[in-house]
């Protein structure tokens, strides 16, 4: 009887002919794709009258000029106060809490004439305010 230990052979794993399956998987997946330009597409976007649409009881206009000056609604203020400042636009806020306050300020205007008018807004409780731009076109015109 041979007792005789045996040479264990390390078993070996031939990754080339793997390799060589996938690269022909690859290219025969890059042959048959098909390339879909989906910005490309041909769009007919709804059209809309946005003066019609506008509910402008709910608007208030706040106008702040480059001195720092207010106007509620096209009507001046005299003070330059939060106090008086919100007042006026609990005043001109004919629809309440639910009233969007349009801030339109001078490009040269204080940054703090503007933090006024959201803080008189907060006071008031009128959260809902955007700002007033126009178009660089129109800019260039004036």
């Amino acid at each position: 009887m041979n007792f005789r230990p045996r040479a264990k052979e390390e078993p070996e794993i031939n990754l080339i002919p793997f390799i060589d399956v996938l690269l022909v998987i690859l290219i025969f997946l890059m042959l048959t794709t098909t390339y879909s330009k989906f910005t490309e597409l041909q769009l007919t976007l709804p059209v809309a009258d946005a003066e019609q649409q506008r509910d402008h009881p709910k608007e208030v206009i706040v106008a702040v000029a480059a001195d720092g000056r207010y106007a509620v609604n096209k009507t001046g203020l005299e003070g330059k106060s939060v106090d008086v400042l919100a007042a006026a636009l609990r005043d001109a806020a004919k629809a309440g809490p639910g009233s969007i306050v349009i801030i339109s300020a001078d490009a040269t205007a204080p940054h703090q004439s503007v933090v006024t008018v959201m803080e008189a807004a907060r006071r008031v409780g009128l959260t809902q305010i955007t700002f007033a731009t126009q178009s660089s076109a129109r800019a260039g015109k004036s």
